[in-house]
């Protein structure tokens, strides 16, 4: 075919410029019908770029459940106080959530009460209401447990202050907790104690453990307990008592008959005011007596109510007070000039808390600028935050300088610390002695006279 197309081409020359239009329009067919199938198949429309549009955010409302009525209100005041502080900075000195324009924070107190029905009625009223996308409390366990049941349901995110193991453990979509949890006091308040043993060459054969039946009190003595057994400790009783216990003297009877070398105790205000002073009137003096759970014996008001009492106790801590870094020595000073006294558990938690859920708000409104307040995209702004003491004022407040959340709400790097009473200048004062001393500072271990 190819010889005789050359050979009809070189006999007839005259042909070849039919040839060639003929060519040259079949061409410009094709050309013309491939365009037209091409263009009317179906494909993928391009999507416009997006053009977000913030919302106007005037102020967000957070809502404050804590204890503000009977046996625990002395922690849940001492929230509040910290609560409108750290809104104070962060409305007037940072200038607000400025992904969010520079919406301000407002908080709506509710109280807690004295029990969880009390607590969970708060949280109903909050989310009925005020309509809060966030609820901070409320420092006891079982109150939290309760209020958690409403958050989960309407889709509240739950930052918390209580601190019970099984909170985390309940598959709640909303909850977070900053704070280490308490199985974690219990284990810290032993590990504590047997490095001042190796330290200073003290023999722990026997302990005793004494705790408050809440399910608070019974979480911390249980890591207590499992961490003395890791250490080889002899536990030759746990006593738990009623938290509203008025007479401590049959448990201290007990105790002295034991003659235990150190007495690990998770109270919370009243009854460790009432263990320290029933102890010192019999003369119980153990090698060491350690709190956990950071409820009792050191903060300044067991200190007021207990006196010399208290004398060379320690407690952990879920906030390191004297932690030097910069916010941190702002937020003290602050405190201090405020109300008149350091920050202790409830304080200290409200300030890395509200700090975190701060950034929170300004990574929702930096990830959602549409819609940063939707309870989903606010739970992922928590889960994507990874703080630490140089991109983080939360960090800076908190005992491991990171924060960093696990998909069950929980902080990867939660940590304590441990405050002991000591005698400075003539005064009794609560000090950082535990992991690192606070500047200037030694733990005295053992007792002294033990």
């Amino acid at each position: 075919m190819y010889k005789e197309w050359v050979g009809f081409m070189a006999s007839k020359p005259s042909r070849t410029p039919l040839i060639i239009a003929i060519v040259v329009i079949v061409a410009i067919v094709a050309a013309a019908l491939g365009y037209y199938i091409y263009t009317s198949k179906p494909g993928p429309t391009p999507s416009p770029s997006p053009t977000p549009t913030k919302v106007k955010i005037e102020k967000v409302v957070i809502g404050v459940v804590q204890p503000l009525t009977g046996p625990y209100a002395i922690f849940g005041r001492e929230a509040v106080d910290a609560a409108r502080l750290v809104v104070d900075i962060i409305n007037n000195e940072l200038g607000g959530v400025r992904s969010l324009g520079g919406a301000k924070l407002d908080i709506v107190v509710e109280d807690a009460g004295t029990s969880p029905e009390s607590a969970r009625l708060a949280a109903e009223k909050l989310i009925s209401q005020y309509h809060v996308p966030i609820i901070y409390g409320a420092y006891i366990s079982r109150f939290t447990m309760a209020m958690g049941t409403v958050t989960e349901q309407n889709k509240v995110i739950l930052v918390t202050d209580a601190l019970v193991d099984d909170l985390a453990n309940q598959g709640w979509m909303y909850f977070f907790r900053v704070a280490p949890r308490a199985s974690a006091h219990g284990v810290s308040a032993v590990d504590f104690v047997m490095d001042m043993a190796k330290k200073y060459n003290v023999t722990i054969r026997t302990a005793v453990i004494i705790n408050e039946d809440s399910v608070f009190g019974t979480t911390v003595s249980n890591g207590a307990h499992l961490q003395l057994v890791k250490y080889g400790v002899e536990v030759s009783s746990h006593i738990t008592y009623p938290y509203d216990i008025t007479d401590m003297s049959p448990i201290i009877d007990q105790i002295k008959r034991l003659n235990p070398d150190i007495i690990i105790a998770v109270p919370y205000f009243s009854d460790g005011v009432l263990f320290a002073k029933t102890a010192k009137a019999a003369g119980l003096n153990p090698k060491f007596i350690a709190g956990a759970g950071a409820c009792g014996f050191t903060d300044p008001d067991s200190i007021k109510a207990a006196g010399d009492a208290v004398l060379y106790y320690t407690n952990t801590y879920s906030y390191n007070p004297a932690k030097p870094t910069e916010w941190n020595k702002k937020l003290v000073s602050e405190f201090m000039r405020r109300y008149g006294k350091m920050p202790t558990e409830a304080a200290g938690e409200v300030f890395y808390s509200f700090f975190t859920i701060y950034e929170a708000l300004e990574k929702a409104g930096q990830m959602f600028p549409d819609d940063p307040l939707n309870p989903d995209h606010l739970r992922q702004a928590f889960l994507s935050l990874d703080l630490n003491e140089s991109n983080s004022i939360a960090a800076q407040l908190y005992p491991t300088g990171r924060i960093k959340f696990a998909p069950n709400g929980e902080n990867l790097y939660a940590g304590t610390a441990v405050l002991q009473v000591q005698l400075i200048n003539g005064t009794l004062t609560p000090v950082v002695v535990w992991p690192q001393p606070q500047e200037g500072v030694q733990p005295v271990f053992p007792r002294p006279g033990s």
